[in-house]
């Protein structure tokens, strides 16, 4: 099958600059009301590995996220949110990036471009059959990512992927794919816009459905948070209250003497 990235397609607007702010604006909303229909397209795939995923997890695997540019910034966001949201180790759910570090606020030039450093970025994790890794390139051509991916598949770690370009080199290389075909961007070529709004709600929709399977929420509640500022301690006040039918006092010392909702919930109940 030939490839064409769709990615780099020919905006439907022109003369971007002529127009007014309105719109500016109401174009761009145009264009990323379409990317849910995109996702939705694409469901079986996101299903097939979100699947897999939550098997390496339960053998005590981890998940690792690899990409380059927004996406791998993409990773690195919803890797950092796991543990606050779920309470999970930091080391579970790991974002890399081309460029290191440095490369979340500024740009690293050519290291997408490295055909060896994924592997060893990779590496540095002791990464092991047991754990998984998903390479995100809205092109799905990146050679970090994808070099990275071929080397998994040699030492038989299983491989996904999230891009958005049908039949891409990222595609064929990875054993549970992802495709969430987006098309033309709203600025040529700005895989910033769309394709970076489908993967965020494609990571969204495969860590918080792992991290459900895996028991972090219970009902419909975070009851595994990280008690990390006042906000989270007032929703998880709120929770008690609701849960046990506490007055908000008696809900706060609850949760500040066990430090969890759950905790706190499971210390009630065994009294009660």
């Amino acid at each position: 099958m030939s490839f064409k990235k769709t990615t780099e397609s020919t905006s439907q607007y022109d003369d971007l600059e002529k127009l007014s702010v309105n719109e500016l604006l109401t174009h761009i909303n145009k264009e990323d009301q379409s990317v849910p229909y995109a996702v939705h397209s694409a469901l079986p795939q996101i299903e097939r590995l979100t699947e897999k995923v939550i098997a390496q997890l339960k053998q005590g695997g981890r998940l690792f996220y690899i990409g380059a540019g927004t996406s791998g910034r993409l990773g690195i966001v919803d890797a950092s949110e796991c543990p606050p949201t779920f309470g999970v180790d930091h080391g579970l759910v790991v974002g890399i990036m081309a460029g290191g570090d440095q490369a979340i606020r500024k740009a690293v030039e050519f290291a997408e471009d490295s055909e060896t450093q994924g592997w060893t970025d990779l590496k540095m994790h002791n990464i092991s059959e047991k754990d998984i890794v998903i390479g995100i390139a809205a092109s799905g051509t990146t050679p970090y990512v994808i070099e990275g991916l071929k080397e998994c598949n040699n030492k038989k770690i299983p491989t996904g992927c999230i891009t958005c370009n049908a039949g891409s080199p990222l595609a064929t290389t990875a054993k549970y794919p992802i495709e969430v075909v987006v098309g033309a961007e709203f600025v040529t070529g700005s895989t910033r816009m769309k394709a970076g709004t489908a993967q965020k709600l494609v990571l969204n929709m495969i860590s918080t459905a792992t991290m459900i399977q895996l028991g972090h929420v219970k009902g419909n509640r975070m009851v595994d948070m990280r008690l990390s500022n006042n906000k989270l301690v007032e929703r998880g006040t709120i929770m008690l209250m609701e849960k046990l039918a506490l007055n908000q006092d008696a809900a706060l010392k609850l949760l500040q003497k066990h430090g969890s909702v759950r905790k706190a919930i499971q210390a009630y109940e065994q009294r009660h």
